[in-house]
């Protein structure tokens, strides 16, 4: 799957791992203005464990890739796992490594790592799902990965969470064509037949990013508890919902 971009040097040494270095440096480089106070890479404090993921369950070809939007506060931000709520990160992937601090640090938003108390609700639900219907990691990642399309996360004075399409269209723009890149490097790679966004902006970005690309793109509800709709059973919508996107599931 040919879909129109190059790394310098070829496609010959790419891998999860390099794209993934290329979009923590592409990002690094960008500038975010107020109301965004604070801006958190996990591809840099959080590097060991993200690289670990990426090592040993991003072997090609999967058959569909979950894309997030943005590593969430007591998730991604703490473990660098995509949607990597502690408990499920720990102790069903395995992953556990030491976790440095972003510079600077919202008082209000620290940084503990594996150490964090916390529970990402929506990390919890996403790998629960896994968990509870594969069983093992090594049987949801012979034909899985869960990513996320941007891996910055922004936080406000105040501390709250902003997410990447509440950034000005300035900022926007030259993140977007980052992450862009990543996504479809990641897919030349991985070779999914199916992109499923979790949720409405990532499924819109993958639409964006693969267009004329030969592959399906669909959408889950995200399981965020601030949407009512995953606080009723979200599991069960899940999988009906992936099912009729046309994929097999025990």
């Amino acid at each position: 799957m040919e879909l129109g971009y190059h790394r310098a040097g070829g496609t010959a040494d790419l891998n999860l791992v390099t794209v993934a270095r290329d979009l923590a440096a592409a990002v690094d480089r960008l500038d975010f203005s107020a109301p965004v106070s604070h801006v958190y890479n996990p591809l840099d404090y959080a590097w060991d464990a993200h690289a670990e993921y990426l090592d040993r369950f991003g072997g090609a070809p999967k058959e569909v890739l979950f894309l997030g939007m943005n590593p969430g506060p007591w998730g991604m931000v703490q473990t660098g796992v995509p949607f990597g709520e502690v408990g499920a990160a720990r102790d069903w992937l395995g992953i556990e490594a030491e976790v440095g601090r972003p510079d600077p640090e919202h008082p209000k938003r620290p940084v503990t790592g594996f150490q964090c108390t916390r529970s990402e609700v929506s990390g919890a639900r996403l790998w629960g799902w896994a968990k509870d219907t594969f069983g093992t990691p090594e049987r949801f990642f012979n034909r899985f990965l869960i990513a996320n399309y941007c891996p910055l996360a922004f936080m406000e004075s105040s501390g709250r969470n902003r997410t990447p399409d509440k950034l000005p269209a300035a900022e926007r723009k030259p993140l977007l064509a980052a992450c862009d890149r990543a996504l479809v490097l990641t897919v030349e790679l991985l070779q999914p037949r199916l992109v499923v966004g979790v949720g409405a902006f990532a499924e819109g970005r993958a639409r964006a990013a693969l267009d004329g690309a030969d592959i399906a793109i669909g959408r889950i509800l995200h399981p965020s508890p601030a949407s009512p709709a995953a606080n009723r059973g979200w599991a069960g919508r899940a999988t009906r919902e992936l099912r009729e996107l046309g994929v097999d599931l025990p």
